[in-house]
């Protein structure tokens, strides 16, 4: 891997490009330089040859054609005098040869035996036949293995060919000299090609140094470091790109800390706000979700994100997540049990960019379950009001309507009628009462004039006016303490609580029954207990007791003239002295209310 990256590495790019430039622009150079080196040694030797043939060739016409007196030297000795004047080491061998193709003389001493015999090479025979001189031709000499340059030159006399001249000239000389000439040349680019490597690295590197510094950078940068800054070498292209880099760096630097300021700013509205919040890619997978969106779905994160919206809200089996990206207003997600009811509402809001592509959904939570608990008791407390109402004046028109039949006439009737319209009509103004006193609870529209009072004789007060004016069967058991426990209470507001509890106590006890009365003293309030051995109250109705319009048997509370709201007028007394209100029952074994007030004992035991 090492080798590779080095390979792919722009520094050796650069360097590899250069040099192969060089090394192409050279080998272009030398071959043309070798081609026309060739070409003119060969050019040069050629023409020097055929000067001095023309002269061998103007030189041997003159022997031959030279009459001889007896005396003189023969024609073979005259020619070969002749050959040795030309006789040089660029020359091999030259040779005189008659019309009849018949050797006459020969400049190699020891080729002397050749004089007198034909020749047998086809250029010569060829030459005298036409008279013309044959083009040069280069052969490998069989004896020397070196190359040797054959040319062959008609001797004409009166244009009639009386000979001709045959030259093996000694060309390889002038291979070896472009051989050598090579030679340099080559050593030359070798020379050159490792300065130009050398060069080319420090060029290189004034290019890729830059570019290193820049890349090292960047993957600083990706990791999140913006710190750092890249060296600025100079003024050129690369120069002003590195400034160019810092100034990216710094603006990425100052919009990294913008977005990081901005997502804890999110983060922290997220967490701190009392509505969950859901966010969704674009394809329905939750992304995001803070932690008041996991309490009120009761799940962990690890099991929400990437899931779909759809299965997170349980909604997948009636809508998918294009129904919710297309829905227009808010769903009711129910989940309750039997144990307690829990309702959340969940808005939709679409993500999408300006040409409409759609980028998620942001969905937001919230607790509906008090809202459709107050929703709830309104619509239940106005069907109790109109049902309360709706009763007694029922009843009243029936007997006003009998009485306006003529009714009023009979003396026996009338009285009875006139007494049940008097006893609805008195039913329904304590309803009204007691409504009012409600409502300027609920808008704390009342004051409480508080004053101390030692409870025990308060609450025996109460105990013995129900026991003077009692019809029932029924014994009341006191268990109250034998200290005194001064309390500051409103006695009005307080009586009106006593008085509600003791008269439920009476209505459900028994003939020969007991209601119970107790107080306890806690560490800074006291306990106060009313129980009876009545009918009791079923499990899942006790904490129901207090709310408007409730009657564990209403049928009996109906004729005993209750309105269902005795005990809610208790629970906002009580809570507005700081105490509270509760009851335990067990169906069949009797009902106990408690409640309790706040008091303080000083050091001495003495009330302030």
């Amino acid at each position: 891997m090492q080798k590779v990256s080095f390979f792919r590495s722009i520094h050796v790019k650069l360097v590899l490009i250069y040099v192969l430039l060089i090394l192409i622009a050279m080998q272009i150079i030398g071959l043309y330089f070798a081609r026309e080196l060739e070409e003119t040694l060969t050019t040069n030797f050629t023409t020097s040859i055929a000067d001095r043939m023309n002269l061998v060739e103007f030189s041997v016409r003159e022997e031959m054609l030279k009459e001889r007196p007896e005396g003189d030297p023969t024609l073979e000795m005259s020619l070969r005098t002749v050959l040795s004047g030309f006789d040089q080491d660029d020359i091999h061998e030259i040779q005189v040869i008659n019309s009849r193709n018949r050797i006459l003389a020969s400049s190699v001493l020891d080729n002397q035996s050749m004089v007198g015999q034909r020749s047998m090479d086809d250029l010569v025979r060829r030459t005298i036949a036409s008279g013309t001189k044959s083009d040069s031709i280069i052969n490998l000499d069989r004896h020397t293995q070196k190359r040797v340059m054959v040319w062959v030159v008609p001797i004409k006399a009166n244009d009639e060919v009386i000979g001709a001249l045959y030259m093996k000239s000694n060309i390889e000389k002038v291979f070896n000299q472009m051989d050598e000439i090579n030679q340099i040349l080559a050593g030359g680019t070798i020379v050159s090609l490792t300065i130009t490597v050398i060069l080319g690295i420090f060029i290189a590197q004034t290019i890729t140094r830059p570019i290193s510094d820049m890349r090292r950078q960047a993957q600083e940068m990706a990791k999140g470091n913006f710190l750092g800054k890249v060296r600025v070498y100079g003024n050129d292209e690369m120069g002003q790109l590195a400034v160019a880099f810092n100034h990216l760096t710094n603006r990425l630097q100052e919009s990294k800390a913008s977005t990081e300021g901005e997502r804890k700013k999110l983060e922290s509205v997220l967490e701190n706000m009392t509505d969950g919040v859901i966010s969704t890619d674009r394809k329905g997978r939750v992304v995001l979700i803070n932690d008041a969106a996991l309490q009120m779905l009761r799940v962990s994160a690890d099991n929400v994100l990437n899931r779909p919206i759809t299965s997170v809200l349980s909604l997948d089996a009636d809508y998918t997540f294009e129904d919710l990206v297309q829905l227009r207003e808010s769903l009711a997600l129910d989940f309750s049990t039997t144990e307690r009811p829990y309702v959340l509402r969940a808005s939709f809001s679409v993500t999408q960019k300006e040409t409409g592509f759609v980028n998620g959904l942001i969905v937001v939570l919230h607790d509906n379950t008090e809202q459709e608990k107050i929703d709830m008791e309104r619509r239940e407390f106005v069907s109790n009001v109109s049902h309360e109402l709706r009763t007694p004046l029922t009843t009243m028109r029936s007997y006003l309507e009998a009485l306006a039949d003529g009714a009023w006439k009979d003396k026996e009737i009338a009285p009875s009628f006139l007494h049940v319209t008097q006893t609805e009509t008195e039913r329904m103004i304590r309803l009204v009462e007691d409504l009012l006193k409600l409502s300027r609870m609920d808008s704390r529209d009342y004051d409480l004039h508080k004053e101390w009072v030692e409870f025990n004789v308060f609450f025996n007060f109460i105990i013995d006016r129900f026991e003077l004016s009692k019809s029932q069967n029924v014994s009341f058991r006191r268990i109250l303490p034998d200290i005194e426990l001064f309390v500051e209470i409103d006695t009005d507001k307080m009586t009106q609580v006593i008085d509600n509890i003791i008269s439920n106590a009476l209505k459900y006890s028994p003939e020969g029954g007991y209601v119970y009365f107790g107080v306890s003293v806690l560490e800074k309030y006291i306990k106060v207990m009313i129980s009876d051995d009545g009918m009791g109250i079923p499990f899942e109705n006790v904490n129901r007791i207090f709310d408007r319009f409730f009657r564990a048997d209403r049928a009996r509370s109906r004729a005993m003239g209750g309105t269902g709201l005795g005990l809610a007028i208790a629970q906002e007394m009580i809570a507005a002295h700081g105490g509270e209100i509760w009851a335990e029952s067990e169906e069949g074994q009797g009902t106990t209310i408690f409640f309790t007030l706040p008091f303080e004992l000083d050091e001495g035991g003495e009330w302030e």
